[in-house]
Protein backbone atom coordinates (compact mmCIF):
# COMPACT_ATOMS: atom_id res chain seq x y z
CA UNK A 1 0.00 0.00 0.00
CA UNK A 2 1.57 3.40 -1.05
CA UNK A 3 -0.28 5.62 1.06
CA UNK A 4 1.35 6.79 3.28
CA UNK A 5 0.81 9.33 6.59
CA UNK A 6 3.98 10.42 8.52
CA UNK A 7 2.58 12.28 11.76
CA UNK A 8 5.71 14.83 12.89
CA UNK A 9 3.40 16.69 15.15
CA UNK A 10 5.40 19.34 17.63
CA UNK A 11 6.64 18.20 20.76
CA UNK A 12 7.41 21.51 21.93
CA UNK A 13 5.25 24.04 23.44
CA UNK A 14 1.64 24.88 22.46
CA UNK A 15 2.44 27.54 20.49
CA UNK A 16 4.39 26.39 17.96
CA UNK A 17 2.56 26.27 14.58
CA UNK A 18 2.32 23.04 12.72
CA UNK A 19 2.41 22.98 9.39
CA UNK A 20 -0.13 20.20 7.27
CA UNK A 21 0.63 19.07 4.10
CA UNK A 22 -0.35 16.58 1.20
CA UNK A 23 2.35 15.39 -0.93
CA UNK A 24 0.76 13.81 -4.30
CA UNK A 25 2.95 11.93 -6.21
CA UNK A 26 2.81 8.85 -9.32
CA UNK A 27 4.11 5.72 -7.44
CA UNK A 28 8.00 5.71 -8.51
CA UNK A 29 8.33 8.35 -11.21
CA UNK A 30 11.02 10.39 -11.28
CA UNK A 31 9.81 13.95 -10.43
CA UNK A 32 7.85 12.33 -7.39
CA UNK A 33 11.01 10.65 -6.02
CA UNK A 34 12.72 14.09 -6.71
CA UNK A 35 9.58 15.75 -5.05
CA UNK A 36 9.51 13.51 -1.76
CA UNK A 37 13.10 14.48 -1.31
CA UNK A 38 13.44 18.07 -1.90
CA UNK A 39 10.48 18.02 0.81
CA UNK A 40 12.23 15.85 2.94
CA UNK A 41 15.15 18.52 2.93
CA UNK A 42 13.39 21.41 3.22
CA UNK A 43 11.21 19.75 6.20
CA UNK A 44 14.24 19.09 7.97
CA UNK A 45 16.35 22.29 7.68
CA UNK A 46 12.92 24.54 7.97
CA UNK A 47 10.07 22.66 10.23
CA UNK A 48 12.08 20.59 12.49
CA UNK A 49 8.99 18.48 13.91
CA UNK A 50 6.56 20.99 13.56
CA UNK A 51 4.66 19.16 10.22
CA UNK A 52 2.12 16.93 9.29
CA UNK A 53 2.65 15.05 5.87
CA UNK A 54 0.65 12.42 4.07
CA UNK A 55 1.66 11.51 0.76
CA UNK A 56 -0.61 9.95 -1.45
CA UNK A 57 0.00 7.85 -4.47
CA UNK A 58 -2.59 8.74 -7.45
CA UNK A 59 -2.08 6.15 -9.33
CA UNK A 60 -3.07 3.62 -6.13
CA UNK A 61 -6.09 6.20 -5.13
CA UNK A 62 -7.00 8.15 -8.08
CA UNK A 63 -10.58 8.96 -6.53
CA UNK A 64 -8.84 10.66 -3.50
CA UNK A 65 -6.77 12.75 -5.98
CA UNK A 66 -9.40 13.52 -8.39
CA UNK A 67 -11.61 14.61 -4.78
CA UNK A 68 -8.97 16.64 -3.78
CA UNK A 69 -8.66 18.46 -7.19
CA UNK A 70 -5.45 17.22 -8.25
CA UNK A 71 -4.82 16.59 -11.77
CA UNK A 72 -0.56 16.96 -11.94
CA UNK A 73 1.53 15.09 -10.19
CA UNK A 74 3.88 15.84 -7.98
CA UNK A 75 1.70 18.45 -6.72
CA UNK A 76 1.85 19.51 -2.80
CA UNK A 77 -1.31 21.18 -0.99
CA UNK A 78 -0.76 23.33 2.58
CA UNK A 79 -3.82 22.87 4.41
CA UNK A 80 -3.01 24.73 7.33
CA UNK A 81 -2.08 26.95 8.25
CA UNK A 82 -4.06 29.68 6.40
CA UNK A 83 -3.87 30.24 4.05
CA UNK A 84 -4.36 27.17 2.00
CA UNK A 85 -1.74 26.95 -1.52
CA UNK A 86 -0.74 24.79 -3.88
CA UNK A 87 2.32 23.83 -5.40
CA UNK A 88 2.98 21.82 -8.94
CA UNK A 89 6.37 20.27 -9.59
CA UNK A 90 9.09 18.39 -7.79
CA UNK A 91 9.95 20.96 -5.21
CA UNK A 92 13.10 21.52 -6.49
CA UNK A 93 12.72 25.45 -6.32
CA UNK A 94 13.20 25.99 -2.74
CA UNK A 95 12.29 29.33 -2.39
CA UNK A 96 8.87 28.79 -4.22
CA UNK A 97 8.15 26.30 -1.49
CA UNK A 98 8.77 28.09 1.06
CA UNK A 99 6.85 31.14 -0.02
CA UNK A 100 4.06 28.75 -0.58
CA UNK A 101 4.34 27.31 2.92
CA UNK A 102 4.21 30.52 4.57
CA UNK A 103 8.12 30.62 5.42
CA UNK A 104 10.19 33.15 5.90
CA UNK A 105 13.87 31.64 3.92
Amino acid sequence: MRHKKTDRSASGPAATTVVVMCLYIANSAPNSVRAIANLEAICKEHLKDNFKLEIIDVLEYPLRALADGIVVTPSLAKMSPSPAAKIIGNLSDKSSVLRALGIQG
